[in-house]
This record gives structure tokens, sequence and C-alpha cells, in this order.
């Protein structure tokens, strides 16, 4: 259960007045073998962006916080499955999509 990723996404301001955006990374589970919720937030990134200013945003993603509590092991367990990352400023507003795959 080690590892990580960081997922990198721009922001642009393009207005004509600061303001701030939070970043939000959702994950949906695309195999698993049990019930999962259809997303889960699993970090966050808050940013203020100048007009026409764009600004990298990194949102940290541990390997540890896919996994799921397995009652016949007693531990917590990851699967080997695609996961799909979403990205937007909810989880009503998805903007970016991709896939990954946990080995």
């Amino acid at each position: 259960m080690n590892g990580s990723i960081v997922v990198q996404v721009d922001v642009k301001n393009t207005g004509t007045r600061a303001g701030d955006e939070v970043v939000q990374l959702y994950v949906k589970h695309m195999g698993s073998k049990v019930e999962r919720p259809s997303e889960e937030l699993k970090g966050f990134q808050r940013v203020t962006v100048k007009p026409n200013e764009t600004k990298t945003v990194e949102v940290p993603l541990k390997v540890s916080t896919l996994a799921y509590w397995d009652e016949k092991l007693g531990s917590f367990k990851v699967e080997a499955e695609p996961v799909e990352l979403m990205v937007g400023s909810s989880s009503k507003d998805i903007r970016l999509v991709t896939k990954i795959r946990v080995q």
C-alpha cells in the first residue's frame, strides 16, 4: 500500500479580478469486487489566481487512500484495478477525467 502519485492541473483566471479556486480530486473504482461509492473525494487544493494568470496545482494521491477494509483479512486491502480520476471545482462540475491502473 505504499506509493503515491501527484495529480497536476493548470488553473487559469480569464477574468479581470483575482479569484480563488478549490481544485477537487475524486476517484471512481472501475473494477472493485466490493461495493464502493460512485465517487470519493480524495484531495483538494485551494489556489488564488491573479487576472490572466495560470497556476499549476498539485494534489497528492496516496495509494493507501484507495484501500477498503477487508473483513476476511482483518486489514485494509488495495485492489489491482482501473481507477478513474476526476478533477473539478465540485463533484457536479468535473472538468478533467483520466484513468490509472493500480497494480
